[in-house]
């Protein structure tokens, strides 16, 4: 979806683009932009990026201490979350914080320019990491959706299609078949030079495969996933319903309730991944139809008056912003829909306390024991002397 930036980017210094050619694909990375004084998208974006990329980061790194704690990580639904928190994390550190410094940053700071990402090498790497993050932090949650979808509708398979060493094996799967999958954007994206500026960017002679390509990487991290957790939380909450108008006893035991309280978190990440995802997305439909590879009329961006062109440039940026939240939000999610998270992250922060605590004794008590030697060494000494 970052092609997206460079339609509006560049149609306002057209010595960038050339709208008699083929239009760049929808998610190749866009050049930086040195914009003139910032409005309220682009501030939003500015400086609400990084709030988003730090609360993320540490969200995601105290979801996966938690996950991969004594009590959870034997549950096959642990490991999925804490793989997609890996992954968030990734998407944060290749995707959300680079595209930040390639562009965000010029609005606050217009004279700053940092080329270090638009370097051969250092482009495929990012561009490839950030492709594969993406879309294996999609098909975690589908993973995830279909675990719990066995696990409420399918009780009797679960224990035979829900094994932990099944899930490490799902979770392979899905690791191995989005790198491949996402191997040809480094294979297709290359630097080229912009108004005597290097942009790491699609290859020109390949503009119409990559088009293609990152139309089905499009709808391989939305509309399909989007269809898939519907149908099948769908199915689940139904289940809910059936099951509580025929259930006779309130007796639970405590791994079905940490079970049960895994699908409240399921259900709570597939709403906000849907909500969060749904706007940059509708955004970017609209200009994937405005594309010259389907749109009648190749010069339709000429068209479009400064009125409605700032609006849907201004859109597109404040969407992003929504769409970065789905990498940081997770860890508030498991805290408010999961008594179980919030007492193994206490448990974890109290662990780490008694440690500490354990560690500044024996230290006390090492230097204390350190001072009575030295001290009887000195008495011994003077009476000697």
């Amino acid at each position: 979806m970052d092609e997206c930036m460079l339609i509006f980017e560049t149609c306002e210094n057209f010595s960038f683009y050339n709208f008699t050619t083929p239009m760049f694909p929808p998610f190749s990375s866009p050049p930086p932009y040195r914009a003139p004084p910032a409005k309220g998208g682009e501030l939003f974006y500015a400086y609400a990026t990084p709030i988003v990329f730090v609360m993320g980061t540490i969200g995601c790194a105290l979801s996966m201490l938690v996950f991969l704690s004594k009590n959870l990580r034997r549950l096959s639904a642990s490991r999925y979350l804490a793989m997609l928190s890996a992954s968030d994390m990734c998407t944060l550190w290749f995707y959300v914080l680079v595209e930040w410094l390639r562009r965000g940053i010029q609005y606050i700071f217009p004279q700053v320019h940092i080329s270090f990402f638009e370097t051969a090498g250092v482009c495929q790497v990012w561009v490839f990491f950030s492709y594969l993050s993406r879309l294996t932090s999609a098909w975690l949650i589908v993973a995830f959706t279909c675990e719990r979808f066995v696990g409420v509708c399918m009780p009797m398979r679960r224990r035979r299609l829900a094994s932990r060493k099944d899930t490490s094996k799902i979770i392979f799967g899905v690791f191995v078949a989005a790198s491949l999958f996402s191997l040809y954007k480094p294979i297709m994206s290359e630097i080229q030079m912009f108004n005597d500026m290097p942009i790491c960017t699609s290859m020109n002679s390949m503009v119409y495969e990559s088009f293609i390509l990152d139309s089905i990487y499009a709808a391989s991290i939305t509309i399909v996933p989007f269809c898939i957790i519907t149908v099948l939380n769908c199915l689940i909450i139904r289940k809910f319903i059936q099951r509580r108008k025929s259930f006779k006893t309130k007796f639970i035991t405590s791994e079905c309730h940490i079970r049960l309280e895994f699908t409240f978190i399921l259900l709570a990440i597939s709403f906000f991944f849907i909500a969060l995802n749904l706007p940059f997305f509708v955004v970017w439909v609209r200009q994937f139809l405005r594309s010259s590879f389907l749109s009648s009329n190749s010069n339709s961006y000429e068209t479009e008056d400064s009125t409605t062109f700032e609006f849907w440039r201004e859109a597109l940026l404040i969407t992003r912003t929504i769409f970065y939240m789905n990498y940081c939000i997770n860890f508030p999610l498991y805290s408010l829909t999961a008594a179980s998270f919030r007492r193994e992250f206490k448990r974890a922060l109290t662990c780490s306390r008694k440690r500490e605590t354990r560690f500044n004794d024996t230290f006390r008590q090492t230097r204390n024991s350190s001072s009575r030697t030295y001290d009887s060494a000195a008495k011994y000494r003077s009476s000697y002397v």
